[in-house]
């Protein structure tokens, strides 16, 4: 099903492939984080990524040494219906959290730069070219959220807040990573009757959002949720309601279920 408002971007040749990274990874060394400028609905996000600590974002927070650092990109953006996010669904034939919902993002390569400078800038802006299309420069990244850890995956991720100034096109580019790509209005993410707690196989409840015929859920479900909560977007909604995986998504779900367990044991299994 294609997401409301979905963008398509022709496929990129070879050559202009080469030029397009070489200048997102240029871009990435000195991209400044620009705070100002920004609609006013989106100011209230900023001021709570400059304020929130991490444990308020996540119980699970990076290892004093190891782990592998990756950044991801939650894009603000606004459509015809209103202020929106744009996510991707990753292909299902993907070994690691296939078929779900999530934010364009992958881990930092060496040309990124240092995970605890640029690093994290450059690779969001650059996974999500690689992943949609997305044309890097009509991005102003305005904050980064504290680095957070998936213990199923070992990555270290840093979540970079951008506003999608100029907009362009935007499609799964390798459908062997990306199954489609969509925008998500924020109305339909803060609509209570939208949201619920989802139970993992592992045990563990976790916010979850029905949205455009697709379940968000998992790491990218809980930076959604409390970016919401911080920035005092979150509208009351019901924390009793409980919902499961589909059999299908049980499925997709069960090679990182398996390696969790084996990782950190039964409580694992959350991302």
């Amino acid at each position: 099903m294609s997401g409301r408002g979905e963008r398509r971007a022709e496929p990129l040749g070879e050559p202009q492939v080469g030029r397009r990274i070489e200048r997102v990874v240029e871009r990435g060394v000195d991209q400044r984080v620009e705070r100002d400028g920004l609609p006013a609905w989106l100011e209230p996000v900023r001021e709570a990524a400059e304020r929130v600590l991490p444990e308020q974002l996540s119980r699970f927070l990076p290892p004093a040494e190891g782990g592998r650092a990756a950044a991801v990109l939650m894009l603000f953006g606004e459509a015809e219906s209103g202020p929106d996010l744009l996510l991707i669904e990753r292909a299902r034939s993907l070994r690691s959290h296939a078929g779900q919902p999530s934010f364009p993002g992958g881990a930092l390569d060496p040309e990124d730069g240092d995970p605890a400078g640029p690093g994290p800038v450059a690779a969001a802006l650059r996974e999500a070219w690689e992943e949609t299309g997305l044309e890097p420069d009509g991005v102003q990244v305005f904050a980064t959220l504290p680095a957070l850890y998936i213990p199923v995956s070992r990555f270290v991720v840093t979540p970079v807040l951008g506003w999608w100034r100029e907009e362009s096109p935007v499609r799964p580019v390798d459908l062997g990573e990306t199954g489609a790509v969509f925008r998500v209005p924020i109305a339909e993410l803060t609509d209570p009757g939208n949201r619920a707690r989802l139970r993992h196989p592992s045990g563990h409840l976790g916010p979850a959002f029905a949205v455009g015929g697709r379940l968000v859920w998992g790491f990218t479900a809980g930076v959604i949720d409390r970016v919401l909560h911080h920035s005092g977007l979150e509208r009351p909604w019901d924390a009793d309601r409980i919902v499961d995986l589909s059999d299908e998504a049980l499925e997709l779900v069960q090679g990182d279920l398996e390696r969790s367990r084996a990782l950190l044991g039964r409580d694992a299994g959350a991302l």
